[in-house]
């Protein structure tokens, strides 16, 4: 398979709004000193929205709020007709596969394979026994098959995890979420450990690859240079708030010095 070719959806799903609604979501981690601040967001059920903003701005916790990685203290998560801070138990299980998760870390299982790192993103589909024998059903793993084609590991398929460089780990990463096929994808930091050139390399994967099945993405970044080169959204935030939304084209040095105040970066 030509890892340019498009990956073809396993099933049909013209239809579904995907689009999130975020209101009044605040958290706290400790009582009073809210990183969140009543933040309302409204994310169409498609294209790529980056979140930027400074370390300890609040830009993670959103992302994790979203998937219930952290639980929010207020406010509500409107999804797929759901409201997903209210989910507990079986609900919530059933809603966190249908959001894909790249992480900053990887977060990939050392000791496993490539290909079976990869299947991990359906774990959540299959019965337990069957995911502790690792016996997925063969479309699972014809699938698996597609996608590292897609991102460009397909002769890999049977290498160990750790044995991979930051840039291939995080393509195991994205071929994962894409396993889950889910309804929204949401990448933290996901380029932060990596050179420049592979940052570039993973975001056109990104961008790319969800782009292909409309999926929505939110991507939480530092690098405003590629927010602005591949989101068609751009939050921004500062203390907990949102500062500044609209499209890149309209980020202007001014936004950014309120974003992330001070001057000589800029220069």
């Amino acid at each position: 398979m030509d890892a340019s070719a498009p990956i073809k959806p396993p099933v049909d799903d013209a239809g579904v709004d995907r689009t999130l609604i975020i209101r009044s979501l605040t958290k706290a981690y400790r009582a009073g000193q809210p990183v969140l601040k009543n933040v309302s967001l409204k994310v169409e059920g498609r294209g790529m929205t980056a979140i930027i903003g400074p370390s300890g701005t609040g830009k993670s916790t959103l992302i994790r709020c979203i998937n219930r990685l952290v639980d929010p203290t207020a406010g509500e998560i409107l999804f797929l007709d759901q409201d997903i801070a209210k989910l507990n138990g079986r609900a919530l299980r059933q809603m966190r596969r249908r959001i894909g998760m790249v992480f900053q870390e990887y977060n990939l299982v050392e000791r496993l394979s490539v290909i079976e790192n990869v299947l991990t993103g359906r774990l959540g589909y299959v019965p337990v026994w069957r995911a502790w024998l690792r016996r997925f059903k063969a479309r699972d793993i014809e699938r698996a098959f597609q996608l590292l084609d897609a991102v460009g590991l397909g002769a890999l398929a049977t290498q160990r995890a750790d044995q991979l460089s930051g840039g291939q780990r995080q393509r195991v990463g994205i071929a994962r979420a894409l396993m889950q096929e889910p309804d929204l994808i949401l990448a933290d930091e996901p380029t932060s450990s990596l050179d420049p050139k592979t940052s570039v390399e993973i975001m056109e994967l990104i961008a790319k690859r969800a782009g292909e099945r409309d999926i929505p993405v939110i991507v939480n970044i530092h690098n405003v240079a590629l927010a602005r080169r591949f989101a068609d959204r751009v939050v921004g935030m500062s203390k907990g708030e949102i500062v500044f939304d609209g499209p890149p084209r309209d980020l202007e040095d001014s936004h950014l010095l309120q974003i992330y105040g001070g001057e000589g970066w800029l220069e």
